[in-house]
């Protein structure tokens, strides 16, 4: 069977797991480490679009995307003949050690499209968490001081250094020992649930300033401060959008204290917010930024990018054997093509289109908390009690199970979250669809 592009409608065959499924399932338990965060037992045969058809045969709409990932949806034709021109020419030969057209095309293209107009020079490698990485080697390597802030409730990657950041779940962290780098986290600028007690009217960036008024006070000086990091939407954390004048706040705590602000756009970068990289909406440029997910379409690809002048590490200084591969570069460079000529547009509809439908949902709906986010990056947070905002966990987990069952792939993000983040090639009706389900799966959570 072959999933169609034209089909919007998931299609259930068997009980889920099928039986081909519980097969699979069960040769993982045996083999495949344990540490991994499956929610629903979706095993994968193939994708087209923004459909994906299981082992059994069952056809699923997918909201998620691979985790904000596959932007130009599963398989596009265009990339798979990118990816299959490029590997009958050259599948790898290490950046590291050789040049290749392919690879220079690309900083090219990044230093010109990234924030700022500054020149900007760019470090391969192959996940977002190596592009955290290789943010924060550029800021102690620039600023030769040893201490970071972050955000609690942010997701920077797995790796020690970038797990140092990292504060979204205690179990990321737990049993690995003391974090391997100096970082001192504070609240994150989240509107709905503000940790001093203020309201957006009334808000003097408490949420910025607690830096300058007691961080460099205190704990972290500012002569050893190297870089402040930020998402500028707060992905595993809930779906949060940072707001304008937060955004501008850091960047002047930044500016003033020659210490360099670093934005992980690994999940909001390569247009999932409706322009090519979120922080595009507040206007506000990085120094540093960290790039991955989307960027190749499902290949594994990494990007850090810097100023020229903060990255002029020495040779030998920081390398990656496989990072900046000819095959993922071949794809990302096709998914800049497509993005620009109709894929931003299109996640700016669909997001609206979904943004509108989801506070109609609201009204619906006491459990919906608050409805947040930018193009096709949408978080809805379910609440016991709208006044209390207590997090709703159970009732989220209910309603993620629910749309499994009737063909909708959706994860939760933040404590009662769920994340909307489906491919940017979504049609209307595949919107509408969702929305429906994801009413009928509240509805079903709740009786």
């Amino acid at each position: 069977m072959t999933v169609s592009t034209k089909t919007s409608s998931p299609q259930i065959k068997t009980e889920l797991p099928g039986p081909r499924a519980r097969e699979v399932l069960a040769k993982d338990a045996a083999f495949v480490s344990p540490s991994y965060t499956r929610d629903f037992p979706l095993v994968v045969q193939r994708g087209n679009g923004a459909m994906l058809e299981d082992v059994d045969g069952n056809l699923f709409l997918d909201f998620n995307a691979g985790v904000a990932v596959c932007v130009t949806g599963h398989c596009h034709p265009e990339i798979v003949a990118a990816i299959s021109q490029q590997s009958r020419e050259l599948i790898h030969i290490s950046g590291t050690d050789y040049y290749y057209p392919l690879l220079t095309q690309l900083a090219e293209k990044l230093n010109s499209v990234s924030p700022g107009d500054e020149p900007k020079k760019i470090h391969f490698g192959n996940s977002g968490a190596e592009a955290v990485e290789g943010a924060i080697k550029v800021a102690f390597w620039a600023r030769r001081r040893p201490k970071l802030i972050a955000f609690f409730n942010c997701f920077h990657g797995r790796t020690l250094g970038a797990l140092s950041l990292t504060s979204s779940r205690a179990a990321q962290r737990r049993g690995f020992g003391a974090q391997a780098l100096d970082v001192t986290h504070i609240p994150y600028a989240n509107c709905y649930r503000c940790p001093y007690g203020t309201t957006p009217d009334k808000c003097a960036v408490e949420c910025a300033k607690v830096i300058e008024d007691r961080l460099f006070k205190t704990t972290v000086p500012p002569d050893e401060c190297a870089a402040i990091v930020v998402e500028p939407v707060q992905g595993e954390g809930g779906y949060i959008p940072a707001p304008k004048k937060f955004l501008e706040e850091l960047r002047r705590i930044a500016n003033e204290n020659n210490v360099l602000l670093i934005f992980d756009e690994v999940q909001s970068g390569m247009g999932r917010t409706g322009k090519l990289w979120a922080s595009e909406h507040s206007g506000v440029i990085p120094d540093v930024m960290s790039a991955a997910k989307g960027i190749a379409s499902g290949l594994p690809l990494g990007a850090t990018i810097a100023r020229a002048d903060l990255m002029d590490w020495p040779y030998g200084s920081h390398a990656s054997t496989f990072g900046g591969n000819p095959v993922a570069i071949a794809a990302s460079l096709k998914t800049f093509q497509i993005l620009e000529r109709e894929l931003l547009q299109n996640c700016r509809e669909r997001g609206e289109q979904l943004m509108n439908g989801l506070r109609e949902l609201q009204k619906k709906h006491e459990s919906i908390g608050d409805v947040r986010g930018l193009g096709l990056m949408i978080g809805i947070e379910f609440v016991k009690d709208r006044e209390t905002k207590e997090p709703a966990v159970d009732l989220r987990n209910k309603i993620i199970q629910e749309c499994f069952k009737r063909g909708l792939v959706i994860l939760g993000a933040g404590d009662s979250t769920i994340r909307f983040s489906p491919p940017l090639v979504i049609d209307y009706e595949q919107a509408e669809t969702a929305l429906r389900i994801f009413d009928e799966s509240i509805v079903a959570s709740l009786s």
